[in-house]
């Protein structure tokens, strides 16, 4: 018989939290105005309720709790928008920790860098006067069938061969693509220019070197 009694007491004992959990879980009224402009209220949250502001109401009649589903949803995008920026701000702090190694580990002197400089100049240079002897050149081959057309037009000979049309037109397109290859390499030598000014400053900020006047 103690036996039973304490195995009672026990099971009693085990029941106390859980019942006094059901009991908190139905003081709360859960209450809204919904979409509709009605106020609606439920034990749980009623379906008009669902992703609108909710209060929930105790016993008494007084509001213990607001919940804001669309403020708490900003707020959770708020603190990632500031761990992406804490995130970014560390890789750019990292990959300027690594352009400035790989600066240092490739130029011993301020030389080296212009020397640098002057090659790639170089072969700007060169490739921006490749892209001109073409130009040139389809220029020449666009004057000569639009002359042999010409001809035909004045001469009387008949109509033209449909070749001079496909040859003309076929020297425009040739013609803007080079140009366009023309404008890329001339931004090209100002990038060029722009990137090692960048880093013959940053050199003379790593090793506390000042340019000279």
């Amino acid at each position: 018989m103690a036996a039973y009694l304490v195995v009672l007491t026990a099971a009693a004992l085990l029941a106390m939290p859980l019942a006094a959990q059901a009991q908190n879980r139905e003081q709360y009224t859960y209450r809204c105005v919904g979409k509709d402009g009605k106020k609606y209220y439920g034990q749980t949250i009623p379906d008009a309720c669902l992703g609108l502001p909710l209060e929930m109401i105790n016993k008494q009649g007084f509001v213990v709790k607001r919940i804001d589903p669309e403020g708490d949803e900003k707020a959770k995008l708020a603190r990632e928008e500031e761990a992406q920026k804490k995130r970014d701000a560390e890789n750019a702090v990292k990959d300027s920790q690594r352009r400035s190694r790989a600066l240092l580990a490739t130029y011993t002197s301020e030389k080296d860098i212009q020397d640098s400089r002057n090659r790639a100049l170089v072969e700007n240079k060169k490739q921006i006067e490749e892209t001109q002897g073409r130009i040139a050149e389809i220029k020449k081959r666009k004057e000569r069938s639009e002359k042999e057309l010409e001809l035909f037009k004045t001469s009387g000979k008949g109509t033209p061969p449909a070749r001079l049309k496909e040859e003309i037109d076929i020297a425009e397109l040739d013609l803007k693509a080079q140009q366009s290859v023309l404008s890329s390499k001339r931004k090209d030598g100002e990038l060029i220019n722009a990137r090692y000014d960048d880093d013959l400053k940053r050199y003379r900020e790593l090793t506390g070197k000042k340019g000279k006047k």
